[in-house]
């Protein structure tokens, strides 16, 4: 009798885990990755698309990256990060802020993303609930869905400038509730929980015995005010994670440098995951960080002086297009416009058409609500130049004129 023979490897099917099933490619790194195409070709792109400063790394900043590899600091170090590097985040948060946390109550991680990733994976269980606003940043679904968890959405209501309180997130917790996440600045939106609110926000979580994870990555780019954190209220600790990035706050986006606060088992359970996973975050960028952290901070208020000048100018240039209407930013460097008015025009039946079309009509790169939780709306960046507003800004107002 005879077998049938195997398939060639070539055709086999490939079986890949549920979990990796469970979530789609980062949709800015996909815009990211289309426009670098379109620029390698020739395209003269207006890209409003990648949350990324447009300003260079400090030059201390690089000057102590230079230095460290000079003076052979190129070896493995602790997982968490080297002493110093955690002790300079605690304190830095501590001086701004008014926390409270020791230097094993950080560990130093490959990027911001990482730190969330990691303290999802190590407290969220299949079946758990995170409360998560809308709209939300897009890897945030995504990490709890990887980790079995199910995200239930609170959405914000837009003609309150997507505005969080606690009541809202209140209504959304159930026995079954594991964790909260508040993203404030946010992005996309740039809105801003109110001091009020996030001291509710804090305070909810601990009676019930919720864990808060509190994503600062855009924290010292709050344009209302001093920027107040969740960590302040250091009697509420146990039940809080700080998230926190260089990329921002310092333009030091591929440099991969970011942190965790958090009670002293929960890092140690982030440090054991990220022992199994990137191990130590890259040696000399610990030394870069340093000196990002204890350095001068003029350059962060530099920046953040800036980016209200172009969020202003990107505002007034959206206002000018009619039938496109934006909420003010509050913080972070996004302008969120809803673009709903145009969906009954041909071939523009929901925000992922309009971008697409925009960028490959009008050469302009911006990110489609959908990634974020909302149909209606588009993100685009202004971490660039005032002449980039502008061309931008004329293409999309020839695009939106020529809908029919």
């Amino acid at each position: 009798m005879s077998t049938a023979a195997a398939p060639p490897l070539s055709q086999a099917k490939t079986t890949f885990s549920d979990r990796i099933n469970r979530i789609e490619v980062s949709a800015t790194m996909a815009i990211t990755a289309e426009a670098l195409r379109l620029k390698g070709s020739g395209v003269d792109l207006a890209d409003f698309g990648a949350g990324e400063p447009h300003f260079n790394t400090p030059e201390h900043i690089k000057q102590a990256l230079i230095d460290a590899v000079l003076q052979n600091k190129t070896r493995y170090t602790a997982v968490a990060g080297i002493p110093e590097v955690r002790k300079a985040i605690a304190e830095r948060h501590a001086a701004d802020f008014g926390s409270s946390y020791a230097p094993d109550e950080c560990v130093f991680t490959a990027g911001g993303k990482l730190a969330l990733f990691n303290a999802i994976e190590v407290l969220v269980e299949h079946g758990d609930e995170v409360v998560l606003p809308i709209p939300f940043w897009v890897s945030f679904k995504d990490i709890i869905q990887f980790a079995g968890g199910t995200p239930v959405l609170v959405h914000a209501r837009e003609e309150e400038n997507f505005r969080i309180t606690a009541s809202m997130i209140e209504a959304a917790i159930t026995d079954r509730t594991k964790a909260i996440i508040l993203n404030t600045p946010s992005n996309p939106s740039g809105a801003v929980v109110s001091p009020e609110d996030l001291e509710a926000i804090v305070r909810l979580a601990y009676r019930r015995g919720i864990y808060l994870l509190l994503d600062e990555c855009y924290i010292y780019l709050n344009f209302e005010g001093k920027s107040v954190s969740g960590a302040q209220f250091q009697d509420c600790k146990e039940h809080l994670v700080v998230l926190g990035s260089l990329s921002k706050t310092y333009a030091m986006t591929g440099w991969r440098a970011g942190y965790a606060l958090a009670p002293k088992p929960i890092i140690a359970a982030m440090g054991k995951l990220q022992s199994q996973s990137t191990s130590n975050t890259t040696s000399f960028v610990q030394y870069a960080a340093i000196a990002a952290v204890s350095g001068s901070q003029g350059c962060v208020a530099d920046m953040r002086a800036e980016y209200i000048r172009l969020r202003d100018r990107m505002l007034a240039g959206l206002a000018a297009i009619p039938g496109i209407t934006c909420t003010v930013p509050q913080g972070a460097f996004y302008v969120y416009p809803n673009v709903s008015a145009f969906f009954e025009r041909q071939g523009a039946s929901s925000a992922a058409t309009i971008a697409s079309r925009l960028l490959g009509e009008a050469h302009v790169v911006c990110v489609p609500g959908e990634a974020f939780g909302t149909a209606e709306h588009l993100r685009f960046s202004y971490a660039t130049s005032a002449d980039v507003i502008d061309k931008g800004i004329e293409r999309m107002r020839l695009f939106f004129e020529g809908l029919d």
